[in-house]
């Protein structure tokens, strides 16, 4: 056991004052981790802003530790915040972000629970071979799944296609690059017609990680762009979107924490 402050998080188990969290929600925005930390927990002390990556130390209803922090954008930094997490006691981590839909049934608003990712991920690609697969822990899905539905909140689950990028990867053409590879051309189609229902850019290396390292791995993001109408950020229903997905994951944990 180390009690040294790693690196790129900025903390180390010394920091938890004998308060051993051994799970996380994991945001790429560090402002909604914050935000997690001090709406959603109780008890709530910042473990560290270094390098702006904003850790916070809170409390389930039932007493239970949990981490809330921020893993930048994109799965490269993602791959050193969780490999840090784990190094610290960390054995659950639940992604909590936002996503387009690329099905028409997933509605802006609405939350998607990741039971599988279609991994194009370079980040990955150093933690596992391309055909490993990416997989959320079945349990952490059940128990996201679970809580949505006793909460009301429309949620969806199936498989996430997680990208490196937002414009090119995810088959943007308004934006600085309308010159897409031929390898993005039509490719939200064919994914579609593999039912796949939204594109992010961390799910598939979190899943993969967790295979190897031995953690259970889950996301829930909430549904902020509805792509088979139109490219743009529906601003609209983020907010309730984000809420939705923020709750569904603290209750989560809380059935987890007792099982």
């Amino acid at each position: 056991m180390t009690l040294e402050r790693f690196y790129h998080i900025g903390y180390g188990r010394g920091d938890f004052a004998g308060a051993q969290p051994t799970m996380a929600l994991l945001s790429g925005d560090p402002e909604r981790a914050a935000m997690i930390a001090q709406k959603y927990l109780s008890n709530v002390s910042v473990l560290s802003d270094h390098r702006g990556l904003h850790s916070s130390l809170g409390y389930l209803e039932n007493g239970t530790p949990v981490i809330s922090a921020t893993s930048g954008m994109g799965a490269p930094s993602l791959s050193i915040v969780v490999n840090e997490l784990v190094q610290v006691g960390i054995r659950t981590i639940i992604r909590v972000g936002t996503c387009g839909s690329i099905q028409p049934q997933v509605l802006p608003g609405h939350v998607v629970v990741s039971q599988a990712a279609l991994c194009r991920q370079g980040a990955a690609s150093d933690i596992a071979p391309l055909e490993y697969p990416a997989a959320a822990d079945p349990y952490v899905t059940i128990a996201l799944m679970e809580a949505a539905h006793a909460a009301g909140i429309p949620a969806h689950m199936g498989v996430t296609a997680s990208v490196d990028t937002f414009y090119e990867g995810q088959e943007r053409h308004a934006s600085a690059n309308p010159h897409l590879l031929r390898q993005h051309i039509g490719a939200t189609a064919e994914y579609q017609h593999l039912n796949v229902l939204n594109y992010e850019m961390e799910a598939g290396t979190l899943f993969k990680m967790g295979l190897v390292y031995g953690f259970a791995a889950g996301c829930v993001c909430a549904a902020v762009a509805q792509r088979t109408t139109a490219e743009t950020i529906v601003l609209d229903q983020k907010a309730e979107g984000v809420d939705r997905a923020i709750r569904t994951a603290v209750a989560a944990l809380t059935r987890l924490s007792v099982r």
